[in-house]
């Protein structure tokens, strides 16, 4: 099992990153770390919501999407370059 700090080792951390940050600074980092939390929460949100979408999709349509997606080879943009 891993590690869970309790108790006092919370408040141990809780010191030693108040001298580290300062106490000025701790509300931009709360702030910083929330806005990322939110931001991996909604992208994850998304990419479920995408997924869904695939599932929902018949196998035709799916594989249209994804060569729509895929980038062209090398060889056929240098083909279009000297046209």
């Amino acid at each position: 099992m891993g590690f869970v700090p309790s108790g006092p080792e919370v408040w141990v951390i809780l010191v030693i990153i108040l001298i580290v940050f300062g106490a000025g600074k701790l509300p931009e980092i709360g702030g910083a770390l929330g806005k990322g939390i939110r931001e991996f929460r909604s992208s994850q949100k998304q990419a479920s919501e995408e997924d869904d979408e695939m599932e929902d999709m018949p196998a035709t349509a799916q594989v249209e999407e994804q060569a729509e997606a895929a980038p062209e080879p090398a060889a056929a943009t240098a083909e279009k370059k000297t046209a």
